[in-house]
């Protein structure tokens, strides 16, 4: 669906009316996308494709997740918590997985950022080089 430009400029209006602190409340984009679609407003469906959109941008941005080649204990999993937490913003979302193919070391992804220090990452950098 091609959203209009108008639909677009509302949706990220009311995106930015949601939040408060620079936080998403999820309580007002719920409320602000029931009035709409109670209302039915010209072009609604792409103001509210739109609003979903940013919200699962939001979220993206807010997702946290760790890969290891083993599983981390509680007390490591605090520490990339609290770090991260202080890094980017408190309220982020955490998913700690194991993959063995890693061999060794972290790989952590935040929103689009990715860190890798693993040891099959770096083998994959040096094979690069080779090429």
């Amino acid at each position: 669906m091609k959203i209009s430009k108008v639909a677009a400029a509302n949706a990220r209006r009311l995106f930015g009316l949601c939040q408060t602190d620079g936080r998403l409340d999820e309580d007002k984009l719920r409320t602000a996308c029931a009035e709409i679609a109670a209302k039915k407003p010209r072009d609604h469906r792409a103001m509210l494709a739109a609003l979903h959109r940013l919200a699962r941008l939001d979220l993206e941005r807010r997702t946290v997740t760790v890969e290891s080649a083993e599983p981390l204990s509680a007390a490591d999993q605090r520490r990339i918590s609290a770090n991260l937490a202080a890094r980017y913003h408190d309220r982020l979302v955490f998913n700690f997985s194991v993959d063995p193919a890693l061999l060794g070391g972290l790989r952590v992804r935040v929103g689009s950022d990715v860190f890798d220090g693993t040891v099959q990452g770096r083998i994959d950098r040096l094979a690069s080089v080779f090429k």
